[in-house]
C-alpha cells in the first residue's frame, strides 16, 4: 500500500513539473511560431491559430532578418562582447579564487573582504562615473569598454563563489601534488581546475546569461556601430514599430542562444549548485 502511494505521489509530482515546464515554455513557443508567420497573418490572428492552418509557417522572416545589416551586425557584436567577458571572468576569477583560498600573502583576508564588499555596489551607481572615465581614455562607445565593464562587475561574485568552493578541496590533495614537485600554476591546472569544474561551469553560465541579456549597460556604453542585439531590437521597435517580421525572429534568436547554452551545460550547472549546497 505504501509503495502504491509513493508511486502515485511520484507520478503527480512529475505531472505537475511537466505542466509547469510547458507553461514556462509557452512564451518561447509563441515567439517561435510568430517568427515563422507572415506579418499579415500575425496582424490578423494570434499565433495559436497556426495549429489550424499550418500552411502559414514560412522562413521568409528569417531570410529578411539575414538581409537586415543592423540586426546581423548587432548579433555579432553581442558575441564579441559576451564571449570575452565570460572567459575573462572565469579565468581571472578562478585564479583569484585559488589565491584567496590556498595561497598565503599579507592582508589576504582583508583583500578578500574588500572584494566581497564590492558585491553590494549597484551597477546603476557606477554607470555615470565609469562612462566619464571611459570617455576620457577613449573607451566610451567601444566593444572593449563594454567588456571591461562586465568583467569588472562580474569578478567580485566570481571570486566569492570560487574561493568558497576551492577552500573545500581537501588539503591532502594539494600537499601531495606539492610533494610531487608541482608548482602553483601546475597545481591549479591539474588539481584545482578539474575538481572545480562544476562551480566554474555554473559561474560561466551565470556570466554568459547576464552579459548576453544585458541592455542597461549596452544602452549607456555603446554607439550605433557597437550595439548588441538587445539594444538593436529596442531601436528597431522605436523606429519601425510595424516591422514585426524582423523583430520576431531577431528576438527568438536572441533568446534561444542563451537557452541552448544553459541546456548544453545544465548537468555541470546542477552539479555545481548541489556541490555548493552540500559543502
Amino acid at each position: 500500500m505504501t509503495w502504491l502511494l509513493e508511486k502515485i505521489n511520484g507520478g503527480l509530482v512529475r505531472v505537475f513539473l511537466i505542466v509547469v515546464g510547458l507553461f514556462w515554455l509557452v512564451p518561447t513557443i509563441g515567439l517561435l511560431i510568430s517568427s515563422l508567420r507572415a506579418p499579415e497573418d500575425m496582424s490578423a490572428s494570434g499565433w495559436w491559430k497556426v495549429f489550424a492552418k499550418p500552411s502559414q509557417l514560412t522562413f521568409d522572416s528569417y531570410r529578411r532578418l539575414l538581409e537586415n545589416g543592423d540586426i546581423t551586425h548587432s548579433l555579432w557584436n553581442t558575441v564579441l562582447i559576451t564571449v570575452p567577458a565570460t572567459v575573462l571572468v572565469v579565468v581571472v576569477g578562478s585564479l583569484a579564487g585559488y589565491a584567496f583560498a590556498w595561497m598565503e600573502f599579507p592582508g589576504r583576508d582583508w583583500w578578500f573582504l574588500g572584494v566581497v564588499s564590492l558585491l553590494v555596489v549597484p551597477v546603476q551607481v557606477a554607470l555615470i562615473p565609469i562612462a566619464e572615465l571611459f570617455g576620457r581614455i577613449g573607451l566610451f562607445g567601444t566593444i572593449f569598454g563594454v567588456i571591461l565593464f562586465h568583467t569588472g562587475f562580474g569578478l567580485p561574485f566570481a571570486v566569492f563563489l570560487l574561493r568558497n568552493f576551492f577552500a573545500e578541496i581537501p588539503r591532502e590533495l594539494l600537499e601531495a601534488a606539492r610533494l610531487d614537485g608541482a608548482g602553483e600554476l601546475r597545481l591549479f591546472a591539474t588539481v584545482v581546475m578539474p575538481l572545480g569544474g562544476p562551480a566554474i561551469a555554473s559561474l560561466g553560465i551565470f556570466q554568459f546569461l547576464w552579459v548576453w541579456n544585458d541592455m542597461l549597460v549596452a544602452l549607456v556604453f555603446t554607439k550605433s556601430g557597437t550595439q548588441p542585439i538587445t539594444v538593436a531590437l529596442q531601436t528597431q521597435v522605436r523606429q519601425f514599430g510595424n516591422n514585426i517580421d524582423v523583430l520576431a525572429p531577431g528576438a527568438f534568436i536572441s533568446m534561444v542562444i542563451p537557452l541552448a547554452v544553459f541546456f548544453a551545460f545544465q548537468r555541470q550547472f546542477v552539479s555545481g549548485v548541489m556541490a555548493g549546497a552540500v559543502k
